[in-house]
């Protein structure tokens, strides 16, 4: 089976970053996907209840969480039968008097090992496959993270953070592109309830594209009448998540944590549960088990959209959709490792995902009569 030519590939590759300096409604998508494998297991509802080394990307305020220890996170992730790989690490360091916490936070979200066919038809109409070449599309950030503890006492919390992130995008050797940005964060604690609320991109996130290709590439996209890019910018315009929690004392070695998010995006009408102009909004909710401070069973609810009904193609008839998720989490000693079944589609076209996790308090001689 012959493969379609490169530049119908990079067509689509470049579709979402060959405009001029203007908002992308899913510009930095990859951002969105989420860390960790509780935070997917609950529907992404944790920027009220976030307060470990994760909350670097979920919330930065909930970083004042991580006390005494260093605090590490992994997760690698793979989406579409293994296409797409995305990876997640971080390390959360508690100041001494564990008021504040200094973070920094890595992503990677790639699809590897793309064919470029850009020569595989020679001049005389035959085709070469020895001209096929493997390039990779790959999207990193980096996150700094500090959270700063604003008020505490008996009944009540306060704790502040912000975000500082670098973006970074290539394309092969066709096209690279840095970006940066800032996030910001607020949590409050009081009895049994919190608050919490994430503005990401506060002062929207903007990346730089350059691109570059050879003579003889832009002679062949030339002459298959492609636009050749030089340099163009694309703006990620602020969202806002609000979220409540509250935890449930079910008896001695029994807990429950409910939690609900909306996230609110001011980039036009999308097709979420409130969709307006400019505001929409997407709800977001989840729920943990705690079991004796070991085990821990979650499930969660996020991604409503109208989309059409199975098999009605004839009366367009449309229904409501979401994206359910479940998982569980296990600690031993000073180690937590979490599992996530998230669908990536919705209810009725599942396309599921399982997702690990590893927490590690990275405890010190010093410091473990502390803990």
């Amino acid at each position: 089976m012959i493969r379609p030519p490169v530049y119908l590939t990079l067509l689509i590759l470049f579709a979402s970053i060959s405009s001029y300096a203007q908002f992308r409604k899913y510009s930095n998508e990859f951002l969105n996907i989420g860390a960790g494998a509780r935070g997917l297991a609950m529907g992404s509802a944790q920027v009220a209840s976030v307060h470990d080394g994760t909350a670097g990307y979920w919330n930065p305020a909930g970083l004042v969480g991580v006390k005494n220890n260093p605090n590490l996170n992994l997760m690698h992730a793979e989406y579409f039968a293994g296409i797409g790989k995305y990876d997640y690490a971080s390390v959360a360091f508690p100041a001494t008097n564990n008021k504040r916490t200094f973070a920094i936070t890595g992503l990677r979200f790639a699809v590897d090992d793309i064919m470029n066919t850009l020569f595989l038809v020679e001049p005389d109409g035959s085709i070469n496959y020895n001209n096929i070449q493997a390039f990779s599309s790959a999207d990193y950030a980096f996150i700094f993270s500090l959270a700063q503890k604003m008020k505490e006492n008996k009944n009540k919390n306060v704790q502040f953070g912000l975000n500082a992130k670098v973006i970074h995008r290539n394309v092969g050797k066709f096209a690279k592109a840095w970006g940066f940005g800032l996030d910001a964060g607020l949590q409050v604690y009081q009895n049994k309830w919190k608050f919490g609320i994430a503005g990401r991109d506060i002062t929207t996130t903007f990346n730089t594209w350059l691109f570059s290709f050879t003579e003889k590439e832009k002679e062949v996209l030339y002459l298959t009448n492609n636009e050749i890019p030089v340099k163009s910018s694309e703006l990620t315009a602020p969202r806002l998540i609000l979220g409540v929690a509250r935890n449930f004392t079910v008896s001695k070695k029994v807990s429950l944590l409910a939690e609900a998010n909306v996230d609110l995006t001011f980039d036009g009408q999308r097709n979420t549960l409130i969709s307006a102009d400019p505001v929409s909004a997407d709800p977001k909710l989840g729920v943990e088990c705690n079991i004796n401070n070991i085990f821990y069973v979650r499930a969660g609810i996020n991604n409503f959209q109208k989309a059409l009904a199975d098999g009605d193609t004839l009366n367009q008839k449309k229904v409501w959709i979401y994206q359910p998720s479940a998982g569980a989490g296990f600690k031993i000693s000073n180690v937590t490792i979490d599992y996530a079944f998230a669908n990536l589609a919705n209810q009725s076209n599942p396309l599921f995902t399982h997702v690990f996790s590893l927490k590690l308090d990275m405890i010190n001689e010093k410091n473990k009569k502390k803990n």
